[in-house]
């Protein structure tokens, strides 16, 4: 546990209470399919699936695509697989392995089974990570789902903890990464239900290079604390960003974006450096920031710049328009 794992935990709270506010308790229907087609769409492309987001769409309302058949059907597995995630039981080995079968089907012979050989994670021709031996995956995954039901941990640390062990162990011959993120996401739905439409892998796959580097810097230390980390900053640029409609918008009766309306809310009545705004929002990622924040807020006409002829100052702040 570090003070950076503290701190992101407290915020990460924060956000989700302020989204249960402002959403009412509900995510709306339209937006959960379209988060969860970000998450497949995702996931799938960490994966090197090629088909657009578009196409992905297509897929899953049921139209013929021109595309590769075999990652066609790695879509329509994910999308039966997510579509009963809230069936499974996050703590069950059996479930994993029914998932696993969903996901994999058609696409590798050992599917819905642990792998039957060794496997290692290479870059290039180099050996990065090898996994344990295959005689151990039962009761290495059993060890793992046993730990995460008895633990007293924090469901977001031990959740992350979790993907780590998950990765590192390496039960499949395939579809690791698929199964493992869509777990994560279980484990925490299990905590509070918004989790399950979260499109956290839309973020991880936005820094899937800190992804993979985080993995291998948890591995050499023999601490998952750096893939912790990276996790819960992600979680909490996902809760930032969620689409919910915030009291700024309410308040005027326009049609306020609702990023816009949670950058207007957090600035009050204050003039606010970028630094200052990212922190009263709980946001780590300053591209996230400028891209979904600033820039919309700005060309709306909603805030300005105190130094408008130097926008990329040091000394730059915003106001309220």
């Amino acid at each position: 546990m570090t003070d950076k794992i503290t701190n992101l935990v407290a915020a990460i709270s924060e956000q989700i209470g302020r989204i249960k506010v402002l959403s009412q308790g509900n995510l709306n229907p339209h937006l959960r399919k379209e988060n969860r087609i970000r998450t497949i769409h995702s996931s799938l492309a960490i994966e090197h699936n090629s088909l657009s987001i578009e196409q992905v769409t297509a897929i899953i309302d049921g139209k013929r695509i021109l595309g590769n058949p075999n990652e066609i059907k790695e879509v329509q597995n994910a999308y039966q697989t997510y579509d009963m995630m809230r069936t499974f039981n996050p703590y069950s080995v059996e479930d994993l392995l029914k998932a696993h079968r969903l996901m994999m089907q058609g696409l590798i012979p050992e599917n819905g089974r642990f792998r039957s050989g060794g496997v290692g994670i290479f870059d290039g021709d180099v050996v990065v990570h090898m996994a344990p031996p295959a005689y151990l995956m039962p009761g290495e995954i059993q060890d793992l789902f046993d730990w995460v039901q008895r633990s007293e941990m924090h469901p977001l640390i031990k959740s992350a903890i979790f993907h780590y062990e998950f990765e590192f162990i390496h039960p499949f011959a395939d579809g690791n990464g698929r199964i493992g993120r869509m777990w994560h996401s279980m484990l925490l739905g299990a905590w509070h239900e918004l989790f399950y439409w979260l499109p956290i892998e839309e973020l991880i796959r936005s820094r899937q290079e800190a992804y993979y580097d985080a993995l291998g810097a948890s591995d050499k230390k023999g601490d998952s604390s750096p893939f912790v980390e990276l996790m819960l900053e992600i979680i909490l640029d996902t809760l930032a960003e969620t689409e919910v409609v915030g009291s700024a918008a309410a308040d005027s009766g326009q049609q306020v974006p609702p990023n816009v309306a949670k950058l207007l809310e957090a600035l009050n009545g204050d003039t606010l450096s970028a630094a200052e705004l990212m922190a009263r929002l709980g946001l780590s990622h300053r591209p996230t920031f400028r891209k979904h924040y600033i820039q919309p807020a700005l060309s709306g006409g909603y805030i300005e710049m105190t130094i408008p002829d130097k926008p990329r100052s040091p000394k730059q702040k915003y106001r309220k328009s």
